[in-house]
């Protein structure tokens, strides 16, 4: 799997959360993201925050094209997360685990780059 097909695929797939994807699909989505974000940000701080008044880079200047961006991508982001943590035979709700400060985040990871479960599993 490559970059363009993973993010058809998590677009085509924009709000299901059943099913599994597999760690290509994952990390080539997250890969693209970040690409993405990093590109609107830069257009944000030097295009638009001179336009607004601000001067390049500003940290209090408004972001509105990757603040746009990262809510569009949410619901996929998150879709794409839980699919991943089907792919291990988790439950999507580990997700939550987002919401502890740094190891909470850390568990997540670690759920996130084990290897998918070989065959069938309780998800797909």
């Amino acid at each position: 799997m490559n970059m363009q097909t993973a993010v058809q695929t998590v677009l085509g797939k924009y709000a299901t959360f059943t099913g599994r994807a597999a760690r290509p699909e994952y990390w080539w989505w997250i890969l693209a993201t970040v690409i993405l974000l990093t590109i609107l940000g830069l257009i944000d701080g030097t295009v638009l925050a001179p336009m607004m008044g601000y001067a390049s880079f500003d940290p209090v200047a408004p972001d509105p094209l990757s603040g746009i961006a990262s809510l569009l991508l949410l619901l996929p982001n998150m879709a794409v997360a839980v699919r991943r943590l089907h792919d291990t035979d988790r439950s999507g709700w580990w997700l939550l685990l987002s919401l502890i400060p740094i190891i909470g985040s850390l568990v997540l990871l670690y759920f996130l780059v084990q290897r998918g479960t070989e065959g069938s599993n309780r998800f797909g």
